[in-house]
């Protein structure tokens, strides 16, 4: 559902009237504290900062994909089969030949897109708020 202007106005100003960008503003200066006592590259820690604030702002929220391979990295580390784990099995039979390689090459994607987010998550605190 696209938004107007006037609705995400109307969102901007409930946002600055709650504290939103003092409280994000608090939260970089920590962070930007922490990486350097860790020794962290300050301008991809506020990179990675960036896009977690405008994810909050867009109502962004995990999906599940993430979520199982968050666990699985959690829980086992990098395994070598992780795309057969996260195969939807009963879908993938219902595949014809080339769909099933379309299918693995777009699990294929999205796990490193989720890998990375996943790093970037470990490397730069991954506790967001909210």
């Amino acid at each position: 559902m696209e938004q107007t202007l006037k609705s995400l106005a109307k969102e901007a100003k409930a946002r600055m009237k709650k504290g939103f960008w003092k409280d994000c503003e608090e939260e970089l200066s920590e962070r930007r504290t922490l990486a350097k006592e860790q020794g962290m590259n300050e301008s991809k820690m506020e990179r990675y900062f960036r896009e977690q604030v405008e994810g909050r702002i867009k109502g962004e929220t995990q999906d599940d994909f993430y979520l199982k391979v968050r666990e699985l990295l959690l829980t086992e580390g990098e395994v070598s089969d992780a795309i057969g784990r996260l195969t939807d099995r009963a879908y993938f039979e219902t595949l014809s030949y080339a769909e099933k390689q379309r299918y693995t090459l777009e699990l294929s994607e999205k796990y490193l897109r989720a890998l990375e987010r996943f790093r970037r998550e470990l490397e730069f605190g991954g506790n967001q708020r909210g």
